[in-house]
């Protein structure tokens, strides 16, 4: 399982600035982490998380894999683009197939950066949204009723996409309307969303690229964004592409320093990517070995044998048992021999329910 994010904004907003310093950061961890862009405008990214390293260095690994976010540049959104207006349309094909929205918009004071339809953030996020909600509308407006069945999936399907078209043309997203019911039903609905490959059904994030100045002030910021574009508090990240760019050609070392010079724990990278699991629910849970360590991305909640099927599909069907170790104690207890001798291992079945902090070996049969 990887996550996609695909990253939109008018231009001139700095998000070309941001996927470059994102790509920047792929570059130089090249040496220890063998990812690579795929295409100009995609580019793969590894999640940080400093456990790795300490777990390859009890287990002696001989590679460490953590887990990678892939991030969509979708260049060329403008007003007009659900009509094919600059390259609308094939970015909005782009879009389909990423998981998350990351909406870059200008909190900005460079007046020397042309606009180019840029008028304030408010603004900025109607546009945006508004050529979205246009592309779904023609996606849903396409849908045909299914005449002559009683088959009660087809049925389904064509009750939950009127409920969208109406929404969407009520200026709505999708989202805003999907999973009201109970559990069973919500992931039904959002199911019927996904094939039909919505563009306002998918969870967003609104990353405000800032001065320099402003950036260490997170939560006034993030508050202040949050009342402007009335959104909630959990959907906004505040960064300075600038910064990033410059985070991105130092050295460890360095980076850190710099941060908190300006009064941050984190890079926006790092901020940007945990933002995104919260927003899918989603977590990753650990194994060690002489071979590797590795980081796996699953969905919170996620029960051990589905777990296991993240690594490969046969594991889920031939499930027996999952030994799990805290990542504290096999740092504190010195790897999975210490963890034994002190009885910190913990044999689980099928209805165990993976935490984000698990060192995991599953036990296959035959």
């Amino acid at each position: 399982m990887s996550l996609s994010v695909g990253i939109v904004g008018l231009p001139n907003v700095g998000k070309s600035t941001l996927f470059n310093a994102l790509l920047k950061r792929q570059a130089a961890l090249a040496a220890n982490y063998p990812f690579a862009t795929i295409d100009p405008n995609i580019g793969i990214v590894p999640v940080p998380d400093y456990r790795l390293e300490v777990l390859g260095e009890i287990v002696s690994a001989k590679a460490i894999k953590p887990a990678v976010v892939e991030f969509v540049d979708i260049a060329g959104l403008v007003a007009g683009a659900s009509k094919g207006e600059g390259l609308g349309n094939k970015f909005l094909a782009n879009i389909r197939e990423t998981d998350l929205i990351c909406h870059v918009i200008r909190g900005f004071s460079d007046n020397s950066i042309l606009r180019e339809g840029s008028i304030d953030p408010k603004s900025d996020r109607e546009i945006i949204e508004m050529e979205l909600l246009f592309a779904d509308i023609a996606t849903l407006e396409k849908q045909k009723f299914p005449k002559a069945t009683k088959d009660k999936e087809l049925l389904f399907k064509w009750d939950v996409t009127v409920k969208m078209l109406e929404a969407a043309m009520e200026g709505k997203m999708v989202s805003s309307v999907l999973g009201t019911g109970s559990f069973q039903n919500a992931q039904a609905e959002q199911k019927v969303a996904r094939e039909l490959g919505l563009l306002t059904a998918k969870k967003m994030i609104y990353v405000i690229n800032v001065d320099e100045d402003v950036v260490g002030q997170q939560d006034e910021q993030s508050q202040k964004y949050a009342d402007l574009l009335q959104v909630d508090l959990e959907q906004i990240v505040i960064i300075s592409a600038r910064i990033e760019s410059e985070v991105a050609s130092l050295g460890d070392e360095d980076a850190t320093l710099f941060l908190e010079e300006l009064g941050l724990k984190k890079s926006g990278l790092e901020r940007l990517i945990q933002k995104a699991y919260d927003r899918l629910g989603l977590q990753t849970y650990l194994t060690a070995g002489e071979i590797e360590v590795r980081a796996w991305t699953i969905t919170k909640g996620m029960l051990a044998p589905q777990a296991a099927g993240v690594i490969h599909t046969d594991f889920e069907k031939k499930f027996i048992k999952a030994k799990i170790v805290s990542y504290q104690d096999f740092i504190d207890f010195g790897g999975w021999k210490g963890t034994k001798e002190k009885g910190k291992q913990r044999i689980e079945g099928k209805d165990y329910v993976m935490k984000s902090d698990d060192v995991v070996e599953f036990m296959i049969g035959s």
